[in-house]
């Protein structure tokens, strides 16, 4: 299990680029999630409402109800055009990140 600091760290990137590859209301994304990380990502609900919320207020995703075929109708989620730039700044943020730690992970780092 990954620890809780670095997910929620990272909780705002990932939701964005799961976005990226299509609609889907929060447990949905939720499971999506849980999925591509083998279940190393599992947040509950009280962590990834609140970030929809947000990225909602900050116009980086839009929402709109849609009829469930199993209950009640469901909330989805889709990124707006200023959500896409966010998913493509986030990337070259956290690649940046990634390509530290693997050249820090090698056995001889050269700081010269």
């Amino acid at each position: 299990m990954i620890p809780k600091t670095l997910t929620v760290a990272a909780i705002r990137p990932i939701v964005l680029a799961t976005l990226a590859h299509g609609e889907g209301y929060g447990y949905e994304l939720s499971q999506r999630i849980a999925f591509i990380s083998g279940g190393a990502i599992d947040w509950p609900a009280g962590t990834l409402y609140p970030l929809l919320h947000r990225l909602e207020t900050e116009d980086l995703i839009e929402s709109f109800w849609r009829p469930s075929e199993s209950g009640p109708r469901r909330k989805y989620y889709r990124l707006t055009p200023k959500g896409q730039r966010a998913v493509d700044k986030e990337k070259g943020q956290w690649m940046t990140v990634h390509n530290v730690l693997v050249k820090l992970w090698q056995p001889s780092v050269s700081f010269a």
